[in-house]
């Protein structure tokens, strides 16, 4: 079973609000209402859904929320949409990536996107990062490969350090 549940934007693309499942393989709908596409996935979207192994994404996603995958300790590898430029803090706290491709329009990592995944060991940035957050991979104590490109990249002295989350 996944269920969707959506929200219309001022543009007339949806956010997806909710979800309830219990599936390791999640796929997210290419459009909703009268076809309009997704270009938003809500905070807390699979927060704490420790069975999700895998989450497909519609390309259209521009904007991924707080929250969105804390706690999805399974899974381990996550493709997004080339398309995607911005990336909220937390999004990513907890869950079980081992290796994650940012795509050329993330410009920031964001504080806590990245932290306590313990078990994240390559992040490879696109061309578009100028700049990774404090705390944005703090406890992420297996990482051995953060390939920023060629771009010159401001990361916070603090982008390795953990610090508890204020929520």
């Amino acid at each position: 079973m996944q269920e969707f549940t959506y929200k219309e934007m001022d543009d007339g693309s949806y956010c997806v609000m909710t979800y309830e499942g219990d599936e390791a393989e999640v796929k997210i709908p290419d459009t909703a209402g009268e076809n309009g596409c997704i270009t938003v996935l809500n905070d807390d979207l699979f927060k704490g859904h420790e069975e999700i192994t895998s989450v497909t994404i519609p390309e259209t996603v521009t904007d991924i929320g707080e929250f969105v995958f804390f706690g999805c300790k399974n899974l381990k590898q996550l493709q997004l949409p080339a398309g995607l430029q911005t990336l909220w803090g937390c999004t990513f706290t907890n869950c079980g990536l081992e290796e994650i491709i940012l795509p050329d329009g993330i410009k920031s990592i964001p504080s806590y996107c990245f932290m306590d995944c313990a078990d994240l060991k390559r992040v490879v940035c696109g061309k578009g990062l100028t700049n990774v957050r404090a705390w944005a991979f703090g406890g992420c104590d297996a990482l051995k490969e953060l390939n920023t490109g060629t771009n010159n990249v401001r990361i916070s002295p603090l982008a390795f350090e953990k610090r508890p989350i204020d929520r």
